[in-house]
Protein backbone atom coordinates (compact mmCIF):
# COMPACT_ATOMS: atom_id res chain seq x y z
CA UNK A 1 0.00 0.00 0.00
CA UNK A 2 2.81 2.51 0.39
CA UNK A 3 3.74 2.34 -3.43
CA UNK A 4 0.42 2.88 -4.06
CA UNK A 5 0.24 6.24 -1.52
CA UNK A 6 3.24 7.44 -3.35
CA UNK A 7 2.52 7.19 -6.50
CA UNK A 8 -1.31 9.04 -5.43
CA UNK A 9 1.46 12.00 -3.86
CA UNK A 10 3.53 12.08 -6.85
CA UNK A 11 -0.04 12.40 -8.81
CA UNK A 12 -1.31 15.27 -6.77
CA UNK A 13 2.50 16.71 -6.96
CA UNK A 14 2.90 16.51 -10.71
CA UNK A 15 -0.83 18.24 -10.95
CA UNK A 16 0.05 20.92 -8.59
CA UNK A 17 3.22 21.48 -10.86
CA UNK A 18 1.26 21.69 -14.03
CA UNK A 19 -0.93 24.09 -13.18
CA UNK A 20 -0.84 27.00 -15.13
CA UNK A 21 -1.13 30.39 -13.65
CA UNK A 22 -4.36 32.63 -15.43
CA UNK A 23 -2.10 35.45 -16.00
CA UNK A 24 0.46 33.35 -18.04
CA UNK A 25 -2.54 31.61 -20.14
CA UNK A 26 -4.07 34.91 -21.03
CA UNK A 27 -0.65 36.38 -21.82
CA UNK A 28 0.38 33.33 -23.85
CA UNK A 29 -3.27 33.65 -26.09
CA UNK A 30 -2.77 37.35 -26.57
CA UNK A 31 1.15 36.18 -28.10
CA UNK A 32 -0.78 33.11 -30.59
CA UNK A 33 -3.46 36.43 -31.52
CA UNK A 34 -0.49 38.84 -32.54
CA UNK A 35 1.62 36.31 -33.92
CA UNK A 36 -1.30 35.22 -36.24
CA UNK A 37 -2.36 39.15 -37.08
CA UNK A 38 1.45 39.08 -37.86
CA UNK A 39 1.60 36.15 -40.07
CA UNK A 40 -1.34 37.47 -42.19
CA UNK A 41 -0.06 40.97 -42.00
CA UNK A 42 3.63 39.27 -43.67
CA UNK A 43 1.66 37.20 -45.86
CA UNK A 44 -0.26 39.82 -47.31
CA UNK A 45 2.65 42.13 -47.76
CA UNK A 46 4.41 40.15 -49.68
CA UNK A 47 1.16 39.11 -51.98
CA UNK A 48 1.23 42.61 -52.68
CA UNK A 49 4.88 43.04 -53.30
CA UNK A 50 4.24 40.45 -55.54
CA UNK A 51 1.53 41.71 -57.37
CA UNK A 52 3.37 45.62 -58.03
CA UNK A 53 6.48 43.30 -59.02
CA UNK A 54 4.35 41.45 -62.08
CA UNK A 55 1.42 44.36 -63.03
CA UNK A 56 2.83 46.05 -65.95
CA UNK A 57 3.07 49.73 -65.66
CA UNK A 58 0.49 51.32 -68.33
CA UNK A 59 1.97 55.16 -67.77
CA UNK A 60 5.00 54.31 -69.36
CA UNK A 61 3.35 53.58 -72.69
CA UNK A 62 1.54 57.18 -72.13
CA UNK A 63 4.80 59.18 -71.46
CA UNK A 64 6.21 59.48 -74.59
CA UNK A 65 2.86 61.05 -76.46
CA UNK A 66 1.87 62.89 -74.26
CA UNK A 67 5.29 65.01 -74.38
CA UNK A 68 4.97 65.23 -78.00
CA UNK A 69 1.37 66.96 -78.44
CA UNK A 70 2.45 69.59 -76.03
CA UNK A 71 4.97 72.43 -76.58
CA UNK A 72 6.35 74.46 -73.60
CA UNK A 73 6.36 77.71 -75.41
CA UNK A 74 2.67 78.77 -75.58
CA UNK A 75 3.93 82.44 -76.87
CA UNK A 76 5.82 83.72 -79.83
CA UNK A 77 9.18 84.85 -80.09
CA UNK A 78 7.83 87.57 -82.45
CA UNK A 79 5.87 89.28 -79.91
CA UNK A 80 8.22 89.53 -77.96
CA UNK A 81 10.42 91.53 -80.26
CA UNK A 82 8.11 94.33 -81.01
CA UNK A 83 8.53 97.57 -79.09
CA UNK A 84 5.55 99.90 -79.21
CA UNK A 85 6.14 103.73 -79.70
CA UNK A 86 2.95 105.57 -78.47
CA UNK A 87 2.88 108.88 -79.92
CA UNK A 88 3.31 112.58 -77.81
CA UNK A 89 0.24 113.62 -76.96
CA UNK A 90 0.23 117.91 -77.34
Amino acid sequence: MKNLDDLINAAKIQELIKRENPQEKATRRILWVLAVIGAVTAIAGIAYAVYRYFTPDYLDDFDDDFDDDFDDDFFDDDEEDKVVIKPAEE
